[in-house]
């Protein structure tokens, strides 16, 4: 089956037009004649396009969705009643054939990664697209204006300015299809004037003349980054839908993809493991001594922590070590300073990749996900999280020591959730809890540690719908399985949610912290201001927003490296604005 003629994803609502009134109005607007400048820009984009399809099927990124179906609400505009969580490591070698992509149903017998196809199929049967008449494969489709028929036999371009999208110089051109175009793409393309690349295209799906009701798709905003010198990849892409149905049952929809990890190579298959060499790591070896058997026992944890930490990194689940690392282990010497704490190791601090709240130890290793950071208002939310997993090491909840034998690694990469165990039990989360408020009462946060209780009270709100941004991969969630937090004692401290309230921030949506570099799993923190919300619904915790990019080559990109953390986290924002 051709691509561009099975039906494409994102179809959700059926308008009823009668042929009388699809016939009195255009379906297009009239485009104007390009000039011989912009012909030629366009004419580049379309050979790029083949170049970008090449180099993705080289690569093994991985690929999270996650969605929020939403609903109206007359205070805060609409709010999250239900979420889907979605990650997956992709072989695109496996996803392609030379010319369309894979016929669905098709078997893929190439090891872990025979799922890869299934993986974006999972995701349209999450977007409610596994009716019998649409391809759920297609969600690949929003990667790509049309990786089969794009070019001007089958679409009409229209220039219509120049706009900078960060450091980069792009044209903009309105896209559609000519007549009779067959579910094709329909919107707007912005070509970089360089080398003509698409660096962002945003729009959705035609369908069919031959069916005779005019649907609606879903709408999307797809970005790429330059990732290496002449190289732009997909980076993001965001879905919206602000209304399905009518009268009370009018829903929304949010969601976001993010791929990272495009500079991990292949893994091999389960016979060898992958030698895998660790940014920021220190020769720790002393000289020639002997051991006790109490320090023996220590490496031995060591080892198994060593080993478990460059499997996940390997893996694209865990950010190699970086600056931010260093703002969350200064607030574990905030913490073990005023109670005495003093560990033979230092306690090291990491970024799991993940948007799922969720955080746990391996080791003296504090893992904290990206989304749990993300959301965090203020240093003392941040603390509350370091102290109650300092806990976990002080306690010596370590992770098991059956890892330190390197054979036990020796996996596939989508077995890394359900092979490594580093959530702790119930008992151990209990007595940790307890230990963490005797360490924030001791420290320098216990006058505000109202501002960290309220995270949790909003956390719990939201959990009530957002169970799989709750539900941990590989950790623990803060949750409890009733959906009470484990700190209990800080969570029924906290004052009472006021959503008029715009002093009060209990918590912040996804990706306000940090961003991820697509290339290499490096974290860094967000150059951005931050203005105080204008009203309730500005606040918008725990939620998928838009997402925009100030785009830069890869060149500039490097020169411009962004400097380190701050040795603390910034205070969320009072009533004026401030700039981090």
């Amino acid at each position: 089956m051709k691509f561009w003629k099975s039906s494409l994803p994102f179809l959700v609502l059926v308008l009823s037009l009668t042929p009388a009134y699809a016939k009195k109005e255009p379906k297009y607007e009239q485009a104007h004649q390009l000039t011989a400048e912009q012909a030629a820009l366009v004419e580049k984009a379309i050979a790029r396009e083949k170049i970008v399809i090449k180099n993705i099927q080289q690569r093994t990124p991985l690929v999270e969705t996650y969605i929020q179906d939403t609903k109206p609400d007359v205070k805060l505009y609409q709010i999250p009643t239900n979420d889907t969580y979605m990650l997956s490591r992709v072989d695109f070698r496996k996803t392609f054939t030379d010319k369309p992509y894979s016929a669905k149903g098709s078997k893929n017998q190439h090891g872990f990664f025979k799922g890869s196809l299934a993986a974006f199929t999972n995701i349209g049967r999450a977007l409610h697209l596994d009716r019998e008449t649409y391809n759920t494969d297609g969600f690949m489709d929003m990667m790509f204006v049309d990786p089969v028929g794009f070019d001007q036999q089958h679409y009409v371009f229209s220039y219509v300015r120049r706009e900078f999208l960060g450091s980069i110089r792009t044209w903009e051109f309105d896209v559609h299809p000519k007549v009779n175009g067959t579910g094709r793409f329909y919107g707007r393309v912005w070509i970089e004037d360089q080398d003509g690349n698409i660096v962002r295209f945003n729009g959705t799906y035609t369908e069919s003349k031959s069916e005779d009701a005019n649907k609606e798709y879903f709408h999307f905003d797809s970005w790429r980054m330059n990732m290496q010198p002449g190289l732009w990849l997909p980076v993001a892409i965001y879905v919206e839908e602000s209304q399905r149905g009518e009268g009370k049952n009018v829903t929304g929809l949010r969601a976001q993809t993010h791929f990272w990890g495009y500079s991990l190579t292949l893994p091999t298959r389960e016979s060898e493991n992958v030698s895998v060499e660790v940014e920021g790591a220190v020769d720790q070896s002393n000289e020639a001594q002997d051991m006790t058997p109490l320090q023996a026992s220590r490496m031995w944890v060591q080892q198994a922590e060593n080993n478990v930490l460059d499997r996940l990194v390997q893996a694209g689940l865990l950010a190699p070590p970086s600056d931010f690392d260093k703002t969350l282990e200064q607030i574990v010497i905030n913490l073990a300073v005023p109670n005495n704490l003093n560990f033979p190791d230092p306690v090291h601090c990491r970024i799991l990749l993940t948007t799922t709240v969720e955080a746990t130890t391996v080791g003296n290793t504090i893992l904290v996900s990206k989304g749990l950071i993300d959301t965090l208002p203020n240093e003392e939310s941040i603390a509350s999280v370091i102290a109650f997993q300092l806990a976990h090491v002080a306690l010596g909840h370590h992770i098991d020591t059956r890892y330190a034998f390197n054979d036990r690694l020796l996996f596939p990469d989508e077995a890394s959730f359900q092979r490594i165990k580093m959530n702790h039990s119930d008992q151990d989360n209990i007595d940790a809890a307890k230990a963490a408020s005797t360490y924030l009462a001791a420290s320098m946060y216990k006058d505000k540690l109202p501002n960290a209780s309220l995270y949790l009270a909003q956390l719990t709100e939201r959990g009530k719908v957002l169970k799989q941004l709750n539900s941990p991969r590989l950790g623990d969630s803060l949750l409890k399985a009733d959906g009470t937090p484990w700190m209990g004692d800080l969570w029924k401290a906290s004052p009472k949610l006021n959503q008029d309230d715009l002093t009060q921030i209990a918590a912040f949506p996804l990706g306000s912290w940090l961003k991820t570099d697509p290339w290499d799993d490096h974290e860094h923190m967000l150059m951005a201001k931050r203005y105080a919300p204008l009203n309730a619904r500005d606040k918008m915790p725990f939620e998928v927003t838009p997402i925009f990019f100030n785009l830069q080559r890869y060149e500039d990109a490097q020169k411009s490296a962004p400097a380190a953390a701050p040795a603390v986290a910034p205070a969320a924002p009072a009533a004026a604005p401030a700039q981090n």
